[in-house]
């Protein structure tokens, strides 16, 4: 009995032993990896365009290559603002993006569609005014650099006409325009603003044209809320100033150029498309500013003197602070009547639905 005992115990010893030597020499067990969440990105214009879509792009490729390969980013380009644009949508969701970025005006409806139509996959929309739980919107105060871009453009122009060149009449390319003129009045006090409508983001020949026509009607300088480098290759052709947008366009018109106004998309893509993958994702209506580094302006070019460079450097430090505000009363419209008055400021929902022009703007507020 005794012998058949420690027989038994010994094969159990045996067993125990085997089996701690299994676990000790088994692979570990590692987790399943994380599939990379997929990203992106719809343009109204190619993605290289020199403007408004390549600045997107670039933030495009800053999220990739921050987050590597947990990440997998695409886009579209060219993309129509219509019916187009809904079916581009479809497919990126259809592709598996789990976060989806549309950047221009005229894409909102149709993302506002589409987040009822995909509650799972997340929406955000540059420049419009729609949210819903998927479904955010995102822009900056890209008035405020484009105030100390027209400060450029005014301390250039000798003849005190600066030609402006426009896509759409909405409130944000009317601001925009508005804040141009601002700042080339406050270096050129008087100064006139001409615009011509192109009825397009991106349209390189219809850029051309409206520079010609303002230079024919007496510009001595141009500045634009457009996409495309067209109109600084022109004023580079006649040795004029130029005011660019979105992107430093230098090597478009290397001795033109004065300065633009610019944004840095990056770190608020990689911000939300970090929260995406995270799941802590939350609308919302981010309106980023000059203190927070989404927009600023770009390097001056040879045409700026010390003196204008200071006096920009000065009030982009007073607009940082918020002790200065371009859009503070006494504020006239084309008609003179007052529209702000004296001491007031617009408020931003004020300004983001704005419809009337500043005294000195030449053109209709109606395109």
């Amino acid at each position: 009995m005794r012998k058949g005992k420690q027989a038994l115990w010994a094969a159990i010893g045996v067993v125990a032993l085997a089996a701690l030597v299994a676990a000790a020499t088994a692979p570990a067990r590692t987790s399943a990896p994380t599939a990379p969440i997929k990203a992106a990105w719809i343009y109204v214009g190619p993605h290289n365009d020199g403007g408004w879509s390549q600045a997107h792009d670039i933030g495009r490729l800053y999220v990739q290559k921050k987050l590597g390969k947990n990440v997998v980013t695409t886009f579209k380009e060219s993309v129509p603002e219509g019916p187009q644009a809904s079916q581009v949508i479809d497919s990126l969701v259809r592709d598996g993006n789990k976060i989806i970025f549309a950047t221009s005006f005229g894409y909102m409806d149709a993302m506002a569609a589409a987040a009822k139509k995909y509650p799972d996959v997340y929406f955000e929309h540059a420049t419009g005014y729609k949210t819903s739980k998927n479904f955010a919107v995102y822009f900056g105060a890209g008035e405020d650099s484009i105030y100390l871009s027209g400060m450029a453009a005014g301390a250039a122009t000798k003849k005190g006409v600066i030609g402006y060149i426009v896509p759409f009449p909405i409130p944000e390319v009317i601001r925009h325009a508005n804040a141009f003129a601002l700042g080339a009045q406050a270096t050129h006090p008087g100064a006139k603003v001409k615009l011509v409508w192109t009825k397009s983001w991106f349209d390189p020949a219809k850029e051309k044209k409206a520079a010609e026509s303002l230079v024919a009607a007496g510009a001595d300088v141009l500045g634009q809320n457009v996409d495309s480098p067209a109109a600084g290759q022109y004023a580079q052709s006649k040795k004029l100033p130029w005011v660019g947008y979105d992107s430093d366009a230098k090597k478009f018109a290397p001795t033109s150029w004065l300065t633009a106004a610019v944004y840095d998309w990056g770190p608020y893509y990689l911000k939300r498309v970090k929260a995406a993958a995270s799941g802590s994702w939350k609308t919302g209506s981010y309106y980023g500013n000059i203190a927070d580094g989404l927009t600023d302006i770009a390097p001056f070019g040879p045409k700026v003197s010390k003196k204008t460079k200071a006096a920009i450097a000065a009030k982009r430090a007073q607009l940082v602070k918020g002790t200065f505000y371009e859009f503070q009363g006494p504020l006239y419209d084309q008609a003179g009547k007052l529209r702000v008055p004296k001491g007031k400021r617009m408020t931003l929902p004020q300004i983001l639905t704005m419809d009337w022009l500043v005294k000195g703007v030449e053109g209709s507020p109606k395109g």
